[in-house]
């Protein structure tokens, strides 16, 4: 199962003070749109989003079709495939992507510990 790229997506209460905490450890911006409250940083293969108000907890984030440093691949597992596959193992989701559709899509499944996964295609 090719998951793709990998980040984690943090919900901040203050983007500037977490967006400078985090290049203490050797974070730089890499995407995003502060004025819009959310900031991408990048630590070699190493990935972080910081999402101010935009939700409650802390979120693991796979890409399929991306590698990490967001570019497209070649040749990646579509996002729906993934969907199946988990559906067919008994992982429930608390949303889906519509399997009749083609590119961009995402689905979230929620993990024993309540932590959110979100399977989010862009290509």
């Amino acid at each position: 199962m090719q998951l793709g790229a990998f980040s984690v997506s943090l919900a901040v209460k203050d983007l500037e003070a977490s967006r400078k905490f985090y290049e203490k450890f050797g974070f730089k911006a890499f995407a995003g749109n502060p004025a819009q409250n959310w900031q991408i940083l990048k630590n070699g293969d190493h990935v972080i989003g910081l999402f101010q108000g935009m939700f409650e907890k802390n979120i693991l984030t796979f890409n399929p079709g991306w590698d990490q440093a967001a570019q497209k691949l070649g040749a990646f597992t579509d996002g729906r495939d993934l969907q199946r596959q988990l559906k067919a193992e008994g992982v429930a989701l608390m949303t889906e992507a519509d399997e009749a559709t083609t590119g961009p899509a995402s689905f979230i499944a929620v993990d024993p510990d309540g932590n959110p996964v979100l399977v989010d295609q862009h290509v």
